[in-house]
């Protein structure tokens, strides 16, 4: 499934075809041969817990804004997963964590604009003052039991509730 079809080579600029490469209909360009491959979206989430509570992000962008889920955002390119999961968290909440293992490798695209991989770490709190950034409104330790609308079915996975 392409979201949005490539039309032009991006190295000579000749019109693309749609041709069946490698058993899929993919786009390729009948100048220079150059075939475009699909990437899976890669995002990374931490799972912090301090005192019997999780820490929450509070969504500024659609979809779900408003509704709460783990800080988590998209892996860069040649970026490593651990990495990136910190730099999220440090992002969105104000706290320098440091990984600690992997919780879970989640697959698939729970809307449009989402990841298909969701790779989820425990993380531990290093340094710094929670405080919401980047696209979060609102940051906060939950206690399991009172937590606040969840956005995202694999935050309720993750936080072992029913989905």
């Amino acid at each position: 499934m392409i979201d949005r079809p490539i039309r032009y080579c991006p190295y000579c600029g000749v019109a693309v075809e749609t041709r069946v490469i490698f058993g899929k209909e993919r786009q390729v360009c009948p100048a220079c041969g150059w075939v475009h491959f699909t990437d899976p979206k890669v995002a990374v989430a931490v799972l912090v817990e301090e005192d019997g509570k999780v820490l929450l992000t509070r969504r500024v962008n659609e979809p779900l804004s408003g509704l709460w889920t783990l800080p988590a955002g998209f892996m860069d390119a040649y970026e490593h997963p651990e990495r990136a999961a910190e730099r999220e968290c440090l992002e969105e909440t104000g706290l320098r964590v440091e990984t600690t293992e992997l919780v879970e490798i989640l697959a698939g695209r729970e809307h449009p604009r989402g990841s298909d991989i969701l790779i989820v770490y425990r993380a531990k709190v290093v340094e710094g003052c929670l405080a919401a950034g980047d696209d979060a409104e609102q940051v906060g330790f939950f206690h399991r039991d009172h937590l606040p609308p969840l956005a995202f079915q694999s935050t309720r996975k993750i936080l072992g509730l029913r989905t």
